[in-house]
C-alpha cells in the first residue's frame, strides 16, 4: 500500500470490522459503547459490532463509531474517514466544565477548540485555530432548541492529559483560557476533520466539574450522568442529522469550497 487512500480505506476496515460501502454519509462519533448501544435501541437496529476494535453501527443513512478515548484516536479515526468522506462528523462527547456557571447535565456547543493537545500539531502549526462547520452548528443548535433545552456555547480546552485534577497550576491556566470545559478530543476533531475536507461538530456534554475536588468524576456521579442524560445527548445528536438529511442541506466549511 503506497497511498493515503489504499491505507486509510483497509484500516478503516480493519478497526471497524466494517466494509466501506455500509458507512453512511453522516457520521455521528462517540468514546462510549453504551451510547453505540442507545443509538441501536432509539434507531430499531440489534445491538452489533463489539468484536470491532471500533464499534460502528449504520441505521438509515446515520453511522455511529466508537473511536474510544484520547487525541490521537481522535486524528485516527478522521484520517480513516477521509475513505469514505462523509458530508457531516457530529462528536457526541462528555467534558468537564470550567466555568462556574455549567452544571451536570448542561450541553456546551463549541464554537472552537483550543489545540492544547499537541496531536494536531502534526496536522497543521500552532497558529491555526480549531473551528468546527458552521452548518453542522447550527443544525445541533436547532434540534436541541426543539427539545427544549437551552445550551452554552463558547471554546473548549483539548488536552492529552489525563490526570490533572490535582494539579493547581495546570487548573489556572484553564481558567485563564476563559474556555468553558476541558477534554481530550473536540480541538484534534475540529482539526482533522479540517485537514481532511470533513465537514465537523460537536455537542458536549458536562459530566463533572474538575476544578472544584468534590467535582471530580467517580464512578458512581458518571454512572449517574449516564442513567440521567446520556440518551438525550444520543437523540439530539441523531436529530441534528436528520436535519440535515431531510433538508438535504450542504454541510460545508467555506474553505472546503476551492
Amino acid at each position: 500500500m503506497k497511498t493515503k487512500q489504499e491505507i486509510v480505506g483497509n484500516w478503516l476496515v480493519r478497526y471497524t470490522k466494517q466494509p466501506l460501502e455500509s458507512f453512511g454519509e453522516h457520521i455521528l462519533l462517540t468514546n462510549f459503547n453504551n451510547y453505540v448501544d442507545m443509538f441501536c435501541d432509539q434507531c430499531g437496529v440489534p445491538r452489533v459490532g463489539y468484536e470491532a476494535n471500533m464499534r460502528t453501527v449504520t441505521a438509515d443513512g446515520i453511522t455511529m463509531i466508537n473511536f474510544g478515548m484520547g487525541s490521537p484516536n481522535a486524528a485516527l479515526i478522521m484520517d480513516l474517514l477521509s475513505c469514505v468522506q462523509p458530508k457531516a462528523c457530529l462528536f457526541l462527547g462528555k467534558c468537564g466544565g470550567i466555568s462556574d456557571k455549567t452544571q451536570l447535565g448542561d450541553y456546551i456547543l463549541p464554537l472552537a477548540g483550543i489545540r492544547g493537545e499537541g496531536t494536531s500539531n502534526d496536522y497543521f502549526p500552532p497558529e491555526i485555530p480549531a473551528l468546527p462547520a458552521f452548518m453542522l452548528q447550527r443544525a445541533v443548535s436547532t434540534a436541541l432548541r426543539d427539545n427544549n433545552h437551552d445550551y452554552w456555547t463558547g471554546t473548549v480546552y483539548t488536552t492529552n492529559r489525563r490526570v490533572w485534577e490535582h494539579d493547581e497550576r495546570f487548573k489556572n491556566y484553564l481558567r485563564e483560557t476563559r474556555a468553558m470545559a476541558v477534554d481530550m478530543e473536540t480541538a484534534t476533531l475540529f482539526s482533522c476533520g479540517f485537514y481532511n475536507h470533513i465537514p465537523t461538530g460537536a455537542l458536549l456534554l458536562v459530566s463533572d466539574n474538575p476544578m472544584e475536588p468534590d467535582g471530580v468524576k467517580t464512578e458512581e456521579s458518571d454512572n449517574r450522568v449516564t442513567k440521567n442524560f446520556a440518551a438525550t445527548h444520543v437523540r439530539i445528536g441523531i436529530e441534528a442529522m436528520r436535519l440535515i438529511i431531510d433538508e438535504r442541506k450542504t454541510v460545508r466549511h467555506l474553505k472546503f469550497d476551492w
